[in-house]
């Protein structure tokens, strides 16, 4: 791939999803998954697809742990692996990378699942996502 062909970060974000959701499935090493990603979709996988796959996979209990703290009732274990990979990157993007503002952050992990999702999903990430930018934010705890 020449450098004249990048990727924009919303697709580096889908391709991603798409690594960290054939790795939650299938259990195949990343490389395999990028080696496959290159062949099906023509490109590499970008600095940042690998960073966020990186980054998921080395935290992932971590994740789901804030994932199933922020999901009453819902664990990560027990979502669909879409939209546990989905969250995983949100997720990771909030608390780990810090150089992107966390309303992108949320509003790419929505986008991502209402296009390969449904509505419910979307709300369901939407809210997750809301309550973690809440607490990055330092909101004041509710007392009553």
């Amino acid at each position: 791939m020449d450098e004249a062909h990048t990727i924009s970060r919303r697709q580096a974000r889908r391709d991603a999803m798409v690594v960290l959701y054939q790795h939650d499935i299938t259990g195949a090493a990343p490389e395999e998954l990028y080696n496959s990603l290159r062949k099906e979709r023509g490109h590499e996988a970008s600095a940042f697809t690998r960073d966020v796959v990186e980054g998921v996979l080395a935290d992932v209990g971590e994740l789901d742990a804030e994932i199933d703290v922020h999901a009453i009732g819902w664990p990560a274990h027990r979502m669909a692996a879409l939209e546990r990979n989905i969250l995983r990157i949100g997720l990771y993007e909030i608390r780990k990378r810090g150089d992107i503002p966390v309303e992108v952050s949320i509003d790419e992990a929505v986008r991502l699942s209402k296009r390969f999702c449904s509505r419910e999903a979307a709300a369901l990430i939407n809210g997750i996502l809301g309550k973690v930018a809440e607490e990055e934010r330092g909101a004041p705890e509710d007392d009553n």
